[in-house]
């Protein structure tokens, strides 16, 4: 049984949570701060970690920093803020998924099943794709889950690498922003497609050597994204 560590201040809150989740099939256990999250999740008992951002002691943010540099799971923030760089920081820290304030139980479990189920998916082709796959100056070994741009390595989060694996296993295919969100994070269009246009954006930061003029993913306007061979 999966095993879902929730970090929420608001008992009420993380109690709903904790219910839908064991009607669902998840064990889950809850902390109510920052400080106590961050060393129940560093003990690597869990399979997800349903991380609120404004927590007291130490906020979301540095908790999602610090567990991502000790542990490889699915992070699935929760908050009551809808600024997009709210989302871009989160990002950027390691966080694989955004959920904000109000939200529907069941479209929490919904999220919290496809994230469990993406990372499972990874987790088993990574014990059968051994190759590397290289597109110009870009190449990935799959195996170390690593990236390069020339003899550069660059340091992908999860989803990033998730995200340009997948582009680049299908070159020159025009993908819309739904049909990526329901790839890579394994839910349907009603995802928040400003999600694929953040990773798409820090990817470029990372893989190309002018992000206002990409070599590699092309945007086509109207129709999504491609990565040209």
């Amino acid at each position: 049984m999966k095993r879902i560590l929730i970090i929420e201040d608001d008992d009420t809150i993380a109690a709903i949570e904790r219910d839908y989740l064991a009607v669902n099939g998840l064990e889950s256990d809850i902390a109510a701060n920052g400080y106590d999250g961050l060393a129940m999740g560093r003990t690597g008992n869990y399979d997800l970690i349903l991380l609120d951002l404004m927590l007291p002691g130490i906020d979301g943010f540095t908790v999602c920093r610090k567990l991502r540099e000790a542990i490889d799971i699915p992070i699935l923030m929760v908050t009551a803020r809808q600024e997009d760089i709210d989302k871009i920081k989160g990002f950027g820290l390691g966080a694989d998924d955004y959920i904000t304030k109000p939200f529907s139980p069941n479209v929490l479990v919904a999220r919290i099943k496809a994230n469990l189920a993406q990372y499972d998916r990874l987790k088993r082709s990574d014990t059968v794709e051994k190759q590397e796959l290289q597109i110009g100056e870009v190449r990935i070994q799959q195996d170390s889950r690593r990236t390069f741009v020339g003899e550069r390595e660059v340091e992908l989060k999860n989803k990033e690498y998730e995200l340009l694996l997948f582009l680049m296993m299908n070159p020159d295919v025009v993908f819309n922003k739904e049909t990526l969100y329901e790839r890579i994070w394994g839910y349907d269009a009603m995802g928040d497609n400003a999600t694929v246009a953040v990773h798409i954006n820090r990817l470029r930061e990372k893989i190309e050597k002018d992000p206002s003029c990409p070599r590699y993913i092309e945007t086509v306007w109207g129709a999504g994204y491609r990565f040209k061979p």
